[in-house]
């Protein structure tokens, strides 16, 4: 787990703020979703947490740490998935582990027993352990999203960031692998920050909430101040009906990760400490 300390962060593109005096704290082990409207700066955030994009003023802090570029104990999900086709979902999930071992190593799968294990663990975790060998590109949308958050597993981070994670799935796809995000941070004991346009899905499976608006942090709490004003604070006027406000329902399905994925996953019945000495992607 990692704790966030972020302080007038400023990050303009010519003319252009895209982040304005942005500061917050974020605790080990939240699980924390950014709301906001595209160019709402919720992407350039998360790039300046994870030390893609440099910011113009301000800090980044991990652990007490300034950010100063990519660092190997963050790790990614973007909203494309970024993962390469014409591999298997085992071969993309263990290219995580690059940050231990050579291109060369891992292309031709020369990576210890123990990375190995950790590839097929991470797979499990998202219910694609009976997928392994099935190349990504034959694979769902989900499925592959699914994949992605596998390989940002291998990499053994203490924060999780994900960019639009679910923005081109559809909606029972994008709850799924909500399911499995919110799963891996629980179970790796993952400090996460989201980034969502679905207001149903964050207040499903946020624990507390940063909403933007043009580049400035204009909310900052927790479930029971998520109020129909605030999401119209952060979107304007939506039609805010159809938002589920019961938290009984919210805190039984933020706990849960999906057993039966719809886009065809399914969990895996044994646990990784059950996978047998002798699997081929052992040897």
């Amino acid at each position: 787990m990692s704790n966030i300390t972020v302080t007038n962060l400023y990050k303009s593109y010519g003319d252009v703020d895209a982040l304005e005096d942005v500061s917050f704290e974020i605790l080990d082990g939240e699980f924390v979703v950014i709301l906001g409207e595209s160019g709402a700066g919720k992407s350039t955030l998360l790039r300046c947490l994870n030390g893609l994009t440099e910011p113009t003023t301000g800090s980044v802090k991990i652990d007490g740490e300034p950010v100063n570029g990519p660092r190997d104990d963050v790790g990614m999900i973007f909203q494309q998935h970024n993962i390469i086709e014409e591999m298997t979902a085992y071969t993309n999930a263990l290219s995580g582990s690059l940050n231990r071992t050579s291109l060369v190593r891992s292309l031709f799968q020369w990576n210890d027993r123990e990375e190995k294990l950790d590839a097929l663990r991470a797979l499990d975790t998202v219910g694609l352990l009976d997928d392994a060998e099935q190349r990504a590109g034959r694979m769902s949308g989900g499925q592959q999203q699914r994949v992605g958050i596998s390989r940002a597993l291998v990499q053994d981070p203490n924060l999780l960031l994900a960019d639009e994670p679910v923005a081109s799935l559809d909606p029972a796809s994008a709850e799924s692998v909500m399911g499995y995000i919110k799963d891996a941070a629980d179970q790796h004991d993952l400090t996460t920050l989201a980034s969502l346009h679905q207001v149903n899905l964050a207040r499903e499976f946020g624990q507390r909430f940063i909403g933007m608006k043009d580049g400035r942090v204009i909310f900052d709490g927790y479930r029971d101040d998520l109020t129909f004003d605030v999401i119209d604070d952060i979107y304007g006027n939506i039609q805010t009906d159809a938002i589920r406000t019961g938290d009984d329902e919210d805190d039984a399905n933020a706990d849960v990760a999906p057993t039966t994925s719809s886009d065809g996953g399914t969990d895996a019945a044994g646990g990784p400490d059950q996978q047998p000495a002798s699997d081929p992607h052992l040897s």
